[in-house]
């Protein structure tokens, strides 16, 4: 069995989409594969939703300054200096990540920035991890992003085995789709599946399939009150809705066997 799949999930906020990358996270390690979780999110919630233990801490990598000036030369928050572009992160991994119930979480954390972006040591940490976890790591990697694709460029895009986009059936879900596939495409990044979230009958199901635009939608989750109290008591959804982590496991054929 290859044992290495990469996968970037994102879609506007509020959709379901970090509930969707852990259900996906725990498809692929009840496959056997390694897994590697990786929350790129701002609003980081993916340990939740994966189950670790509260007192677990899990520090966002842009965050750690001692360790960005060690590998960039440069104190985080400076632009303008002369830092390392290429710094050293392929044994960072093993050394940050956090592990619990078979599944390896990372953090990421966001560059604060304003304007036209930021070109610092911390965004370059952040850079150069997301390439080398997408490139060069063999095991199972599931980004669980912000809504667009930022952390993705046109180095690491054709590394991207396939990009999720997370909606629910309204407008601007699709919307927000539609502009993430547009960006998709700017860097070449084609294979791009939607997974339709928080389904309640079939009147949403016909109106998703009628508005997608040629998106392409691999499977419905529909909308279980079982997920909200999973999220409520901090557990992970599939302890509470199983039927949920059996849908995302009959999804996940099309992307080993398309």
């Amino acid at each position: 069995m290859d044992t290495s799949i990469k996968l970037a999930v994102t879609g506007k906020g509020g959709v379901g989409k970090t509930t969707v990358s852990a259900l996906l996270c725990r498809t692929f390690r009840d496959r056997g594969y390694t897994v590697i979780a990786v929350d790129a999110d701002p609003d980081a919630n993916l340990a939740s939703a994966l189950g670790f233990p509260e007192d677990v801490e899990i520090a966002p990598l842009v965050e750690m300054d001692e360790l960005i000036e060690e590998r960039t030369g440069a104190k985080p928050g400076t632009s303008g200096s002369i830092f390392k572009l290429n710094p050293k992160v392929d044994d960072l991994p093993e050394k940050l990540w956090k592990e619990h119930d078979g599944v390896r979480l990372l953090r990421m954390g966001t560059v604060k920035k304003g304007g036209g972006g930021c070109i610092c040591p911390e965004s370059t940490m952040l850079k150069n991890m997301i390439q080398n976890l997408l490139l060069f790591r063999k095991e199972a990697v599931l980004l669980d992003m912000e809504a667009g694709i930022e952390h993705l460029g046109r180095a690491t895009a054709q590394a991207v085995d396939r990009l999720i986009v997370v909606v629910e059936p309204g407008k601007r879900s699709l919307e927000t789709a539609f502009k993430i596939r547009e960006l998709a495409e700017d860097i070449k990044l084609t294979k791009i599946s939607v997974i339709a979230n928080k389904v309640r009958d079939d009147e949403d199901k016909k109106f998703l399939e009628q508005a997608a635009g040629g998106l392409d939608i691999v499977g419905f989750l529909p909308f279980d009150e079982k997920i909200v109290k999973a999220d409520m008591r901090r557990r992970p959804p599939w302890e509470l809705c199983p039927e949920a982590l059996q849908a995302v496991a009959e999804m996940t054929e099309k992307f080993i066997n398309p």
